[in-house]
């Protein structure tokens, strides 16, 4: 068992204040990590987490801010990221910040560049693949360094931005949702890894909405709530309960995570997919998706479970409007009528939405409002002969607002400023005010609180309650057994098992996973 308590504070943050024009962001926050220890910072979405680790990290400079930052004991003054970097202070964020077309080697040292002298500006291409050999290994990866990044997992991508980090001399490391994309083994991959640095006498700060992580690495809980802190937990034993940090940061008790339906599923089928296969665009002859056939049934919650790559997005996107894939075959029958679905507008006409699992990239548009993304994919329901009634406009957002409870200024704000949590409700306001009948929702908690979640679970009650239809795929069995009523594992491209949510366990899902054959095994037997 590690020991930190007697480790002296390498970081104390006393009494941040962080103001954006009339809106407190942080009030008064204190922050002290212990060198050697992983140190959780939880809160709900909006309390104040990133916001903290920005001022720390220099991306708002001293000035903008009140307070006072003490790294080895010494006042921080950063004006901006290279200045906290030179102290040993580096910070990965939930967006990866990877160029896809770049190798690995030219990710990791892009804007820190190994060349041929101190004043030359011509790479030392050997040098620069033999560091980045080393840091690989540093992380576990055997990937060539001369890889593309676009041709990696999103597991090991993470794996590389730690790398990255590592090449920096890192002292203390901050990583903000880093398992947010990640499947439970890879999560645990990570994880494992942070604890062998801290063994080293690394120093990191997680921020992470997966409460079974946190009280399996971190020495140190802070909760912060409305953008103060309330408290610090010692879990040096590894023995705070997910209720416990649950109950700080919402400042109540959470009693039940997933709340009860009180509805039944209707025998009807609302949506049904028959003998689906798409090809890989990149490589034609891959098939992505290999004879898929899943049902919907009116009111139902129907899950899609497997893990990362096993082709669960390129089948919902491939189905709505051909978003992904190539050479496309297979049937699609909405409300019992079979469908022709070429485009993204054909599925809304039909009745079919689809809540993207990246908000930021394609989802929304940051810079426009809460209003416009709102009723972005249902413009004739706010207008008249085609012109844009924006008092229609403005009363159906500010409908949805007060329904999913978006936490803003007004309904004039920029998506952009919200956080993660509320970001989320406005895409599902989006697709909401689309009226769909069914709605494929891809990894809708992805990054949010466990407050924010529970709000979306009741919402997708509220939708099947209505007669609606939900197809949800997600990385998080435990949100896949709490929330759905009939289950499909699929696995390298295929439906590999389904079960009512009464035969379903985690041991069950995975074990239809681990025991399907391999498509070669299946061709050839």
């Amino acid at each position: 068992m590690e020991n930190t308590s007697n480790s002296k504070n390498l970081l104390e943050m006393r009494n941040i204040v962080k103001r954006f024009g009339k809106v407190t962001a942080l009030s008064g926050v204190n922050l002290s990590v212990r060198q050697g220890e992983v140190h959780a910072l939880v809160g709900e979405n909006g309390a104040g987490k990133s916001t903290l680790m920005n001022v720390l990290s220099g991306i708002y400079p001293y000035g903008s801010y009140e307070g006072e930052i003490i790294f080895d004991g010494k006042p921080c003054r950063f004006k901006n990221i290279p200045d906290s970097e030179r102290e040993g202070i580096v910070i990965i964020h939930q967006e990866l910040a990877l160029v896809p077309f770049l190798s690995i080697a030219e990710n990791m040292f892009l804007g820190n560049e190994r060349t041929q002298s101190f004043s030359s500006k011509v790479m030392d291409w050997p040098r620069t693949f033999a560091r980045a050999r080393e840091l690989l290994d540093i992380v576990g990866l055997t990937e060539d360094p001369r890889t593309l990044i676009k041709d990696i997992s999103v597991g090991k991508q993470q794996l590389i931005e730690i790398a990255k980090a590592i090449s920096k001399n890192v002292r203390l490391l901050i990583l903000d949702e880093p398992t947010a994309s990640l499947n439970e083994v890879d999560s645990k991959k990570l994880l494992d890894l942070l604890a062998k640095f801290r063994e080293q006498g690394m120093t990191s700060i997680l921020i992470s909405h997966k409460l079974n992580e946190i009280s399996y690495i971190a020495n140190s809980i802070t909760v912060i709530r409305d953008g103060a802190t309330i408290e610090t937990l010692d879990n040096s034993n590894h023995d705070v309960s997910e209720s416990r940090i649950i109950s700080g940061m919402v400042g109540r008790a959470l009693t039940d995570r997933f709340p009860k339906r009180e509805t039944k599923p209707s025998s009807e089928v609302l949506m049904e997919v028959r003998n689906w296969t798409v090809h890989n665009p990149l490589t034609p002859e891959r098939k992505t998706c290999d004879n898929v056939s899943i049902v919907v049934h009116k009111g139902e919650v129907v899950g899609m479970s497997g893990l990362m790559g096993a082709g669960r997005t390129e089948f919902a996107r491939s189905v709505f409007g051909r978003m992904y894939g190539v050479n496309a075959s297979g049937q699609v029958f909405l409300n019992g009528k079979e469908v022709k679905l070429p485009t993204v507008t054909s599925c809304i006409k039909h009745g079919l939405a689809y809540v993207t699992e990246d908000r930021k990239g394609d989802g929304l548009v940051l810079m426009n409002s809460i209003v416009h993304n709102t009723t972005l994919a249902n413009l004739p329901g706010v207008s008249n002969h085609g012109i844009l009634d924006k008092d229609a406009e403005k009363a159906g957002a500010e409908t949805l607002r007060e329904e999913l409870n978006t936490k803003c200024e007004s309904v004039q704000q920029d998506v952009g400023n919200l956080s993660g949590g509320n970001q989320q409700k406005v895409l599902l306001s989006k697709w909401i005010f689309a009226e769909p009948d069914v709605l494929i929702l891809d990894e809708p908690t992805r990054g949010i609180d466990v407050g924010a979640k529970y709000e979306i679970y009741c919402l997708i009650n509220k939708l099947v309650a209505q007669g609606k239809g939900v197809l949800m795929i997600s990385s998080e069995l435990p949100e896949i057994l709490g929330m759905c009523d009939r289950i499909y594992v699929m696995n390298e491209g295929r439906i590999v098992a389904e079960m009512p949510r009464e035969q379903a366990s985690q041991e069950s899902i995975m074990s239809a996973i681990l025991k399907s054959p391999k498509p070669e095994a299946k061709a050839s037997a």
